[in-house]
Parts: structure tokens; sequence; C-alpha cells
């Protein structure tokens, strides 16, 4: 049987090819020198399956989209306290390179615009790392993202250096801030330098897939980042990663993203999928023209648009039935999938509003994947209140998805692998 996913990969890359409208990079001569013709796009699963079609293994440069990368790995080496005393997480509505900080703190908006980004650089590694250690810490991190070792482009480097006056502008005002507090040249070479690593569109996806697993990454099974990173990473792609077209980008496609001038575009669904597509002409604002196109159009065909889920209250609960007869009756709540807040509330709500009259009661979680803290201990209060209405309670739970299953004062439960270990025998 022929694949499916790259089928459809490459029937909407033929879609969107006949659009040559945007423009290179042009003040980037080595970026200007690129072959607009390009075009590629890969989906990465959480679990490591690469789906790809076009040119996925056509190496360009980074560029913007290590900012996302870079503030993870910011944030993992100094902590949140640090980082955001010096990058704001507010989006500023202006392009890429402006040159504005926030009134009064003198701090860049976020960390994807330029001005963010430069600080962010100043923060990675350890405190008191030299220029040659960040941009040491920097590679690594991202060759960790990616699952294998990444390389700079030096030519490029060389490049946007000779033509970074914009940046260093920046970086200057930066220092008379005092947000950067070494010298400016050192900080821009370094930040230039992040921004000419090579990666393919198979890379970026992979990249994008280990922020959607909860900062693993999905070949190696390496913990990039901690999990609390990666949620105040994805927070600010979704509101600042696409610049001033943040709010059309967030209602229309509504996937957390980055955009590079080199072509590339990255989305992160989390628990779900990393995205990633390679086209080199660029709109106004300076993302990929057809890369945005094939990210509306993924979103609309595959409901991914964060606000577009399916509700798990209602879903839960797969069903509510009774084994046996007489004494011996079990009555079974099945449920299913990851079991959050809304999905605990419903089966909270199923068992007051049945009151099951059986004394004995076995919540089978057979079917459930994941459950989040407050789910869980929901869960195990349902048994204990069940066990203090006198009813024998029954966990089945054959992948111990429910850690210690204690339901706390007064409550009993017996944890067993299958229902058939919760029901009496046959006179």
């Amino acid at each position: 049987m022929r694949p499916i996913i790259p089928d459809y990969l490459a029937e909407a890359l033929g879609d969107v090819e006949p659009d040559n409208s945007g423009d290179l990079a042009a003040y980037i001569p080595e970026l200007a020198a690129a072959d607009p013709e390009r075009l590629g796009v890969a989906f990465a699963t959480v679990d490591g399956q690469v789906h790809g079609a076009g040119d996925i293994d056509v190496p360009f440069t980074i560029q913007s989209i290590s900012k996302p990368f870079a503030y993870a790995l910011a944030l993992a080496d100094r902590g949140f306290a640090p980082v955001l005393a010096k990058v704001g997480v507010e989006p500023s509505g202006e392009a890429f390179n402006e040159i504005s900080l926030e009134g009064g703190t003198g701090r860049p908006f976020n960390p994807m615009i330029n001005a963010g980004a430069i600080t962010v650089h100043s923060l990675t590694g350890a405190e008191g790392s030299g220029p040659a250690e960040r941009v040491e810490r920097v590679l690594d991190g991202l060759s960790a993202f990616a699952g294998r070792r990444l390389v700079m482009d030096e030519e490029v480097c060389a490049s946007e250096m000779a033509h970074a006056h914009r940046n260093l502008a920046i970086a200057h005002m930066l220092r008379s801030h005092d947000v950067l507090t070494e010298d400016a040249g050192a900080v821009v070479d370094g930040y230039t330098r992040q921004c000419s690593v090579l990666v393919t569109t198979r890379d970026l996806a992979m990249m994008a897939a280990t922020l959607a697993n909860r900062g693993v990454n999905p070949l190696s099974g390496e913990q990039v980042v901690p999990e609390r990173v990666v949620r105040q990473v994805l927070s600010v792609m979704l509101s600042c990663g696409m610049y001033d077209a943040a709010g059309d980008w967030t209602t229309q496609v509504g996937i957390p993203a980055k955009s590079g001038v080199a072509g590339g575009l990255i989305g992160s669904l989390p628990g779900r999928i990393g995205i990633a597509t390679f086209s080199p002409r660029l709109d106004p604002h300076g993302n990929s023209v057809r890369g945005v196109s094939l990210f509306e159009r993924f979103s609309s065909d595959m409901g991914l648009h964060v606000m577009e889920v399916p509700s798990a209250g209602r879903a839960v609960l797969r069903s509510n039935r009774v084994v046996g007869s007489g004494p011996g009756a079990l009555r079974v709540l099945e449920l299913q999938g990851g079991i959050g807040f809304a999905g605990a509330e419903r089966v909270v709500r199923e068992v007051l509003e049945t009151a099951p009259p059986e004394t004995r009661v076995a919540i089978d979680l057979t079917r459930v994947h994941a459950i989040d803290d407050v789910a869980r201990r929901m869960v195990l209060e349902i048994a204990r209140r069940l066990t203090l209405d006198d009813r024998e309670v029954y966990l089945v739970d054959p992948e111990a998805v429910v850690p210690d299953p204690e339901p706390g004062d007064g409550g009993r439960v017996t944890v067993v692998r299958e229902v058939g270990q919760a029901t009496l025998p046959s006179a």
C-alpha cells in the first residue's frame, strides 16, 4: 500500500507551489542567493515518526527559528526570574527588527523580536559564561532538540555580521539600559552565530516535536529542557512568534509557531505533533509565503487550532454498566483517553447522578493513557467517598497510570489488572 501521509503532504505542496509571490531576504547577501523554488514540509510525531515531502533534507540556516529554543535554554540555565527580569513576554505589534524597548524598564518586549533574542543569547549557559561558551551551549542545545549534531554556516555568519548594523544598534541601546552588561558587539556576534546554524526541514520538525513532547526528544529520549520551560516557550510562541502578524496567525491558524528569514517555519502542538515547512520567499512580515499557506491548510484540514479541541469532559466516560446480578453485581465505570479536570468532573457527576445501588464498584482505567494530578486526586476521592458509603471499590489499572493509589482518610481501594479480578465467581 502506498504511504498515505506523504501523499497528502505532496498534494499540499503541489497546491502552493504555483505561488511565487514574496521576496528573498535580500538584506543578507547569502540569503539573497538562495534558490527561491525550494519547498518542503515535514510532520514529526511525539513518538519519533517523521513524514515528509519535497526538499526536507536540504540544509539552510535556522535564523530566527532559533529564538524559542535559545529562550528555552536560557530559562533552563538561569531560571525564570533572572530571564523575565531582562526580557518581557508581551506582543510588541512591531517588526522583528524594530529598535524599541519597554517604557520604564528598558526590557525588550518579548524574546521573539531581535532585541529580546539578543538579550536571551546573553543569558544562555551558566552565569559568568564567556562568548565562546555561550555559543557552544546554544549549539549543543539546538543539537539536542534536533536529535543530531548540528553545525554553523560560517559564510552566512560572515555575511550577516557584515550587515549587522541594526542589531548592533539594538545591542548598544540594550547596553545603555544595563539590560546587556557586557560588550554589545560580542553578544551580537554570538547571536549571529546562533542564527547561522544549519538545519533541514526534517530537523526543524523534530525540534518542534521535542517541544510538543514536553521537552523530551522523541528520537534520543533526552529531556532537553524541563516541562515548565516548554509551557512558557510555547505560550510566547503562540502570542509573539509571528511578529506583527501574530494576531492574524493566532486566530486563523492557532498553532504555536516561529518563522525564520531563510524560509523556515515551525509549529508545535503540545502532545500531538511538530510541523516544519521550508520555502524562502517571504511576505512583508518576514514570514514564508508558502509556509503560511501550508499551515493554514493543515490547521483547517486537521483541526489543529489550539482552541479546536474535542471535549474531554464528554468523551472520558466510555461506559457505565453492571456486570453480574444479585448481591455480587459489579458497577463498572469505564474511562478512556487522557483525563484532566474536565474529564474527572464528568465522572464525579456521573457517580452523583446515578448513585450506583450496587455495593461493589470498579473504576476501569484500562483505556486511560494519562491522568493529571488534579484528576488523579478526584478519582481517588470518588473511591474514598464510595467507601464511606459502604461500597467496595476496585481500581482496574493494568498500566499503573495512577501512582500511589491511596484514597485518603477512611478510604479503601483494591487495585486489580482486569475487571474479571473484581467479579465474584458464579455460584
